[in-house]
């Protein structure tokens, strides 16, 4: 039984990612009402060691025998940034590991010299950004005392002006709260002028941490994502998992006989699929996402590879 490895899991974003926790469960500086992980029961905006670093390289070097995923990403249960040995921890997995490496992080300590510069050993980085306003930020994220949304703002845009590397820029909808004409527009003037690889949006796939909270449909998602992009934002996605036909634009019938027929004769790698149906993967997660719920496919991995089978 592993410690503070998790996974792998078949993302769509990431391929097959290899989840690192680097901090205790829950341990965190927001407690965000949608959090799938639930509500924060260890506060905490200090940056310190939390984690065994010897006994996290030899889980993975267990691991990595028989498992080479396309990322390894540090995410989990807390807020890694707050782990002050980031940036040591991902020299060291670079030492015994040659793939990718992905940071997802809540933002909140990018105002910190030390995290910026952690975050640059990575390949990846997908911080969030749930809103601009004060009140919706602290409705939102309910962060531990003394932290502010101009914290976050403030350290977002320093680390944007200097990295170097890839940003996937993850905002969470929540309907009712930060999905409103004035905080759409404040989204659209801080961001229209940073680099930034992709915007993604994202909901609720199971439930949050505040149980009435429910996930924004999909019209709403394509909304905004409309008018992100009519006011000049490029690369903007909805990255919520499609649970029915009826959310998918542009439902192809023909295209979802096609997948099913195909399975029927063997299973398929997710990079077969696409070269054989002329489709990218966002789209055929789609459907693949839909199938799978329906029972009628399995996204499984072997080999290092994801593959569909029926």
């Amino acid at each position: 039984m592993y410690k503070y490895i998790f996974g792998p899991v078949p993302s769509r974003r990431l391929g097959v990612s290899l989840g690192v926790d680097l901090v205790m469960a829950k341990t965190c500086n927001l407690d965000c009402i949608y959090c799938e992980c639930g509500s924060t029961t260890k506060f905490y905006n200090m940056r310190d060691s939390y984690i065994d670093i010897d006994r996290l390289i030899g889980e993975l070097e267990d691991v990595l025998q028989n498992l080479t995923p396309d990322y390894i990403t540090f995410s989990g249960s807390g807020e890694p940034t707050l782990n002050k040995d980031l940036g040591t921890i991902i020299k060291k997995v670079r030492k015994i590991y040659s793939g990718k490496i992905a940071v997802i992080t809540n933002s909140s300590l990018l105002n910190n010299l030390d995290v910026r510069e952690s975050l640059e050993e990575a390949d990846l980085i997908i911080p969030s950004l749930d809103a601009i306003s004060e009140d919706v930020f602290k409705r939102m994220n309910r962060p531990i005392e003394g932290l502010s949304a101009i914290n976050i703002l403030d350290g977002m845009t320093e680390f944007l002006s200097v990295t170097k590397k890839e940003v996937y820029l993850e905002i969470f909808i929540v309907e009712g709260i930060n999905d409103g004409v004035k905080e759409l527009e404040k989204f659209v003037e801080y961001l229209k002028d940073k680099k930034i690889t992709t915007i993604q949006l994202n909901t609720l796939a199971r439930p949050g941490a505040v149980r009435e909270v429910k996930p924004a449909t999909i019209k709403r998602l394509s909304e905004i994502k409309d008018y992100f992009i009519s006011s000049g934002l490029k690369s903007v996605e909805i990255i919520k998992k499609y649970t029915s036909r009826e959310e998918l634009p542009k439902y192809s019938e023909k295209l979802e006989k096609l997948i099913l027929n195909m399975l029927t004769k063997r299973k398929y790698s997710i990079d077969e699929m696409v070269e054989l149906l002329q489709r990218n993967e966002v789209e055929l997660f789609k459907y693949l996402n839909i199938l799978q719920k329906e029972g009628k496919v399995k996204i499984v991995i072997e080999n290092d590879q994801i593959y569909i089978k029926s």
